[in-house]
């Protein structure tokens, strides 16, 4: 018979007063320890400071690393760690831990555990917020300032708030279209050469052979270039060619199910530009409702065709790079994901070590875990990532490799680095005023106006792919047709592509 697990003494002296559960923390680390599968269900929601008791989430706390490393998280293996904990000779040293795996019934009530710990903790961090709220409103010694209180009353609460969304949701792409159907439907009624996978723009799998698996590929951009929607048309691109190939039976080869972390945009917002995309019709379109029932049709019909496809979108904010690994692994045995995307680098979050006040050690940790994420899975990860202001201040605003923000990390673990570059962009922003020789206007200004006319009709639906960065090949620049309307990158014509051009 197993031996009784010894319970710690609670930590605090109003214990009683605290809602609390010390033995369904014990039962959820022993089970923990006998599965460390469980860790991926808990870890999206559960922190170690959500036990009551010190000693339970230090355990907990080391579990996740260990899992984090892909090393087994056993008593055995936690033993050399606790060692020298204090809290732990109380109960009477390392061998706590094996008493905690005593009960193997708790494996099948892991998840209820996890919950009731983590809403204790929800119910601890509001009579800590009431507690503080009442002491500030007796407390008269200061300046009397209720106004102040009441909104630091608010940010505390929000902050509370906060904790019961993180968990999110991966949803699938039938799931997150519905929503858009919904909405466009209501505003209606209102008014070759591949070896990897596939990036459906032929010149770009002819420069790179595809997307292979183990590469970072970092794709840049100044906002209002288009790398949201570069990355949204590849992944699309991807996914489709496997399901393509599966109605076909065809075993799948240059496409794969991809898995889109999107940390700026909601799922139904990329779901959207999908469908706009493929139904070409502008997003505005869809989301002012000015459609005609013939444009609608097909917009429901393009969304129908693609309920099968098998892109996973996660749309949970404020992921840390351990989180998302979690994620990325459950994707890949769950769906067997071939792609993953990142939108985009800078709203990771590191480690709380890196992360406390050193901005470039924590996107240095963020690039070396997607790096190491991709090795892991045997994947391509795209990361989008933001270049700094430097670009604008130049004449020539095509980007180059130190434009990149933040870290030099960055470009050091990238296998691929790409910038998307559109003159189009620039362009408008220093349109002149328009002149003529009829209006009495000097030839300077005339021919200044006729110049950038020309410059904008070469521009025009235009953009360029730099690669400034590849392992396993050359550099170069790509053109492509870009319809900023659908959001949609495609192959420039060849009647409108001179290589003199993009040397």
């Amino acid at each position: 018979m197993a031996e009784p697990v010894r319970i710690p003494t609670p930590a605090l002296a109003d214990a009683p007063s605290m809602p609390h559960n010390i033995e369904a923390e014990a039962a959820l680390l022993g089970a923990m320890m006998l599965d460390n599968r469980i860790v991926e269900d808990v870890q999206v929601r559960l922190r170690p400071e959500h036990f009551y008791e010190p000693l339970h989430g230090r355990i907990y706390e080391a579990i996740l690393r260990l899992v984090d490393r892909n090393m087994l998280a056993t008593p055995v293996t936690l033993r050399p760690l606790f060692e020298g904990d204090a809290g732990m000779r109380e109960l009477g040293g390392p061998s706590y831990l094996a008493q905690l795996t005593g009960s193997g019934a708790a494996i099948i009530g892991a998840r209820d555990f996890a919950q009731q710990i983590y809403d204790l903790a929800l119910l601890r961090a509001l009579i800590g917020v009431g507690r503080n709220m009442v002491e500030g409103a007796l407390d008269t010694s200061e300046e009397v300032d209720p106004k102040s209180q009441i909104e630091q009353a608010e940010i505390s609460l929000y902050k509370v708030a906060e904790q019961g969304g993180e968990e999110g949701s991966v949803k699938s792409f039938a799931q997150a279209t519905k929503t858009v159907i919904e909405t466009a439907s209501a505003a209606l009624n209102s008014g070759g050469h591949v070896a990897g996978l596939t990036t459906g723009l032929e010149r770009l799998n002819a420069k790179i052979g595809g997307l292979h698996p183990s590469d970072l590929i970092i794709l840049a951009g100044r906002p209002g270039m288009g790398k949201t929607s570069l990355a949204t048309n590849i992944a699309f691109n991807v996914a489709a060619r496997y399901m393509r190939d599966q109605q076909d039976g065809i075993s799948p080869s240059v496409g794969a199910p991809c898995a889109f972390f999107s940390l700026e945009m909601s799922a139904d917002q990329l779901a959207g530009r999908v469908l706009s995309e493929q139904a070409e019709i502008s997003s505005e379109q869809i989301r002012m409702g000015k459609l005609t029932h013939s444009e609608f049709t097909a917009f429901a019909r393009a969304a129908q065709e693609l309920e099968t496809l098998p892109l996973y979108i996660d749309d949970t904010p404020g992921l840390t790079i351990a989180a998302l690994r979690t994620r990325a692994r459950r994707l890949k045995r769950q769906k067997g994901i071939g792609v993953i995307v990142v939108d985009y680098l800078q709203l990771l979050q590191g480690s709380g070590k890196s992360s406390d006040g050193n901005r470039v050690q924590e996107i240095s940790e963020i690039s070396r875990g997607l790096k190491t994420l991709a090795k892991e899975l045997s994947v391509p990860v795209i990361a989008l990532s933001q270049l700094s202001r430097a670009v604008e201040q130049r004449e020539n605003k095509k980007p180059v490799l130190s434009d990149l923000r933040e870290s030099g990390s960055i470009e050091q673990d990238a296998d691929m680095v790409w910038f998307v570059y559109r003159e189009e962009y620039y362009l408008n922003l220093i349109r002149p005023k328009e002149a003529s020789a009829a209006a009495g206007d000097s030839a300077v200004d005339v021919t200044a106006f006729e110049d950038w006319q020309l410059k904008m009709a070469r521009a025009h639906n235009r953009a360029e792919l730099v690669i400034a960065k590849q392992r396993h090949g050359s550099t170069g620049t790509i053109p492509m047709k870009f319809e900023s309307k659908f959001t949609k990158f495609s192959d420039l014509a060849d009647d409108y592509y001179n290589p003199n051009d993009y040397e």
